[in-house]
């Protein structure tokens, strides 16, 4: 029996000396791995330190070639660097050739010699937009192309735009009428013509003659516009 017992427990031990054996290796080749993938990761890292870029156009360069063709763009729209046809004369864009002296100083001598010209319109409006009444230009500017209009669905839509934007009194840039000329305006509007408009057309004429016209032709902008062109 105790020799039994003895070859028992010499049997355990060697088990439990295997088994001690198999857990150290298995730990001594986990370490190893360890080590391994960490000197792995590390040159990875250093790789990808030193290396340039894989793209082969760098991020710095997109935005370069976006920012130089926003520049085109930029210029493009700037009449003074693409070479656009626009002048300047005082700060105000004409698009064609700069009036003579003698057109410009035509405009002092009627309103109506003011508003035939183009580039009179021009100034004139920029010298209404300067004391915050230019709506009273635009709304006459609307009124002649409705008058060159003759399809009547076409008509009717720009009655409608013009009624919304200068009469109705919502409107931030409704023009000054009389309630005569208004009682005729809705009057028109039940079946709008190209001449809906043409009472309220000619008020507003009158008063950018008798208001606004004798202040332009004393103001700086117009004193300037004949310096520059004399």
């Amino acid at each position: 029996m105790k020799q039994g017992k003895w070859t028992k427990n010499c049997s355990e031990n060697v088990g439990l000396l295997n088994m001690t054996s198999v857990m150290r290796r298995q730990s001594s080749t986990s370490n190893e791995n360890d080590v391994r993938m960490r000197n792995s990761r590390a040159g990875a890292h250093a790789q990808s330190a030193d290396s340039p870029p894989s793209s082969p156009v760098p991020a710095g360069d997109r935005g370069s070639r976006a920012c130089c063709f926003c520049c085109l763009a930029v210029k493009g729209t700037n009449g003074s660097q693409s070479g656009a046809g626009d002048k300047k004369l005082t700060g105000v864009a004409v698009q064609e050739e700069p009036p003579s002296v003698e057109e410009i100083a035509a405009w002092s001598e009627s309103f109506d010699r003011l508003m035939r010209s183009n580039s009179g319109r021009t100034f004139f409006r920029e010298f209404l937009r300067s004391e915050y009444s230019e709506e009273n230009m635009l709304f006459w500017l609307a009124c002649e192309e409705l008058k060159k209009e003759d399809n009547p669905e076409v008509v009717e839509e720009k009655a409608r735009l013009i009624n919304e934007d200068y009469i109705s009194i919502l409107s931030p840039k409704e023009v000054s009428l009389d309630s005569r000329v208004r009682e005729v305006i809705n009057r028109n509007m039940v079946d709008p013509t190209p001449h809906t408009f043409d009472e309220a057309q000619l008020q507003i004429y009158t008063l950018m003659h008798r208001d606004s016209y004798p202040r332009f032709l004393n103001s700086q902008l117009y004193k300037r516009l004949l310096q520059q062109t004399s």
